[in-house]
């Protein structure tokens, strides 16, 4: 559904209003006391929820030291699970389990700048019919910096490919940088998601989208990680592709 026109006082100038930022992680130690640092820069009232999949770099260890003298961050480390997907669900049960009013999620390499999170909560607060903001490389405005002509023409595909056969009201499927009103993933059954891995987060449109929920972007740019190996094989995104296919024709 798209987004309705029905604007409200801000609710971030209310002390009430509770955000969880999530951001999982594997094997990014090179990336993650800068992400941390950004991060509570740009949302200082928010809380932080690091994942991470006992990463065998050390970058658990970092987090948890950095959390020691921030009582604003917590890690959570995960020795018997692996995958994008159901890290993500993990943090989004824990925004519900405590009832915190916003979820944000963004990629743990730097890729998307932590500076433009306030952009997506103000705007998903100023309106109280929507239910997710997309931070979006494909509206007018956003940006991908470093990707070679190969990596742009395979993502255009598959968003492409997921708005025409998925019918979701939005042009960025696939990226993560998101801001969901917890209300509305409450209204979802977590146990219904099949996808466990980068296709989730088309299945969490489409779920939504199910359920009317009102979605809206907001531009951002994406820049390619400096530092760090992508965790994108070429394996993980034909599984993907096939699950998007899949979700296509349920």
């Amino acid at each position: 559904m798209s987004e309705a026109a029905n604007p409200s006082s801000n609710p971030t100038q209310d002390r009430r209003c509770r955000v969880l930022v999530g951001v999982c992680t594997y094997n990014e130690a090179s990336n993650i006391a800068t992400m941390i640092e950004r991060l509570r820069a740009s949302l200082p009232q928010a809380d932080l929820l690091i994942v991470d999949d006992n990463s065998p770099d050390g970058t658990a260890g970092i987090a948890l030291d950095l959390a020691r003298v921030d009582p604003q961050v917590r890690v959570m480390v995960r020795e018997h699970e692996r995958g994008l997907g159901s890290a993500i669900r993990c943090a989004m049960s824990a925004a519900i389990e405590h009832s915190y009013d916003y979820f944000l999620n963004l990629d743990g390499d730097l890729s998307h700048d932590p500076a433009q999170l306030p952009t997506l909560l103000e705007r998903a607060t100023v309106n109280p019919e929507i239910d997710v903001v997309v931070g979006s490389r494909y509206v007018s405005g956003g940006k991908i910096v470093g990707w070679p002509l190969r990596r742009r023409i395979m993502s255009r595909m598959v968003n492409s490919f997921a708005t025409l056969c998925l019918r979701l009201p939005v042009k960025d499927c696939s990226g993560s940088m998101r801001c969901y009103r917890v209300d509305s993933l409450c209204r979802l059954n977590l146990g219904d998601w099949n996808c466990r891995g980068y296709a989730l987060l088309e299945e969490l449109l489409v779920l939504l989208d199910r359920r009317d929920a009102v979605m809206a972007e907001v531009p951002i740019t994406f820049t390619e990680r400096q530092r760090g190996q992508s965790k994108l094989t070429f394996r993980e995104a034909a599984r993907s592709a096939f699950q998007i296919f899949r979700l296509a024709f349920k």
